[in-house]
């Protein structure tokens, strides 16, 4: 079974219950199965800033599923949750969006899937969720809570359980 790091996040809708849907999607139990979830964090828009604030969380996994599979299987989720690609602006608003951060140590880059996620150490909104549930972990040489201290994380939110 490997490790699996996958972020979730969006802005449309009732977001959290979007992000239960998606885990229960996503993680069956047998061949994915949540081993940490993060709080969710309220967070300033990134790249396209006109829009209203994400929540973002991040979720550990084991998995047999190879990366490329678990990549689609994602997909599928948001898919099923109503994301439509076509009809949405890059980095724009959306009702989920989950991204494949680790897979184990594998790197790979390739015309599909880049891993690790080729924005992890840029993004605050991911970091702080992930440092949460895994700040000892190494991914590409780097601990997560030191990749942490080396982005601004101000207007990021850590939202109370419902």
């Amino acid at each position: 079974m490997a490790e699996a790091f996958l972020a979730l996040g969006g802005n449309i809708g009732d977001v959290r219950s979007t992000f239960d849907r998606a885990v229960a999607l996503l993680c069956d139990g047998a061949v994915v199965r949540l081993t940490a979830r993060s709080s969710d964090y309220r967070t300033p828009p990134w790249g396209v800033t006109d829009q209203p604030p994400f929540i973002n969380a991040v979720i550990a996994v084991t998995t047999s599923l190879a990366p490329h599979d678990l990549l689609a299987r994602a997909q599928s989720c948001e898919r099923a949750l109503g994301r439509d690609w076509a009809h949405e602006r890059r980095w724009g608003p959306r009702s989920i969006d989950i991204d494949l951060l680790a897979y184990d140590d594998l790197v790979l880059d390739d015309r599909d899937l880049t891993l690790p996620h080729p924005f992890l150490f840029e993004r605050a909104f991911v970091l702080v969720p992930l440092a949460e549930i895994a700040p000892e972990r190494l991914i590409a040489g780097v601990r997560v809570r030191d990749a942490l201290e080396r982005v601004d994380a101000n207007g990021i939110e850590k939202l109370p359980p419902r």
